[in-house]
């Protein structure tokens, strides 16, 4: 393709990504007999538009959780998940959300729980939490703002997490993989595994179908997890798998609005 067919050559590329599931700037400079630093370009403004998520050496999809979450319905299954992990939360506590659909799922429910104190990085969950009539003490982690994930990263958040401890972290998940533990396309993992260092237990949420998918980067190990909430349509495999692992597993019903 020339030069005047750039656009053509991303929707290409895209459609490359759709089917394969990850691309290579080597390979798509062979494809469409262009420079890698063609490429680069391509996956750069590709990227900028929301449309798939850079890693080193290409790209790979990007996550449902980072597409427009606020569009989305929260399906009966999430909604499940959301309320059980409220469940878990006793008077007083002190909580990290962590960003992510199936954690902002739970503020509905949070101003039933007087006493709480909330720290989180997403913007989205700050803003449902001061809708809230009983309105819990709100905490940002402030930090660098990162487009993808919609929240705040790096040491500035990192420091300012340090300085509290907390009874619970409340995290989600782009896969689980069943012998490593949550995995996920994002390369800012560094805020997610402080944010596992200064809470007593580790809660993680992630729907069934998350579970064995296996992505390119470990975020938190087994060993940081206590509890893993997901919903009734675990494999039974998959439940002794988790279990054996010494990680309690809650699988919550489907709920509807």
């Amino acid at each position: 393709m020339s030069k005047r067919n750039t656009p053509q050559r991303r929707h290409a590329i895209l459609a490359t990504l759709a089917e394969q599931g990850e691309v290579s700037v080597e390979a798509l400079a062979r494809e469409f007999a262009t420079s890698e630093v063609t490429i680069r370009k391509d996956l750069t403004a590709l990227e900028n538009n929301g449309l798939l998520l850079r890693r080193y050496g290409g790209a790979v999809p990007m996550p449902h959780e980072f597409i427009a979450d606020n569009a989305q319905p929260v399906s009966a299954h999430k909604l499940g998940i959301a309320r059980a992990a409220v469940g878990c939360i006793r008077e007083h506590a002190r909580i990290i959300l962590d960003s992510g659909s199936t954690t902002a799922a739970m503020v509905p429910e949070l101003g039933r729980t007087p006493g709480l104190v909330v720290m989180t990085n997403s913007l989205n969950v700050a803003n449902a939490l001061r809708e809230l009539e009983r309105e819990p003490v709100l905490l940002m982690t402030g930090g660098t703002w990162d487009p993808h994930s919609e929240s705040f990263q790096g040491q500035v958040a990192e420091q300012v997490l340090r300085s509290y401890d907390f009874d619970q972290l409340f995290i989600g998940a782009d896969g689980i993989d069943l012998e490593r533990g949550t995995t996920t396309f994002n390369e800012l993992l560094d805020l997610s595994r402080v944010m596992a260092e200064v809470a007593r237990e580790v809660v993680v949420l992630a729907e069934s179908d998350k579970i064995g998918r296996r992505m390119p980067n470990l975020e938190l190990p087994w060993g940081s997890i206590h509890t893993l909430i997901t919903d009734e349509r675990l494999s039974n495999e998959a439940r002794d798998r988790i279990q054996a692992r010494g990680v309690r597993l809650i699988c919550a019903p489907a709920a509807h609005s």
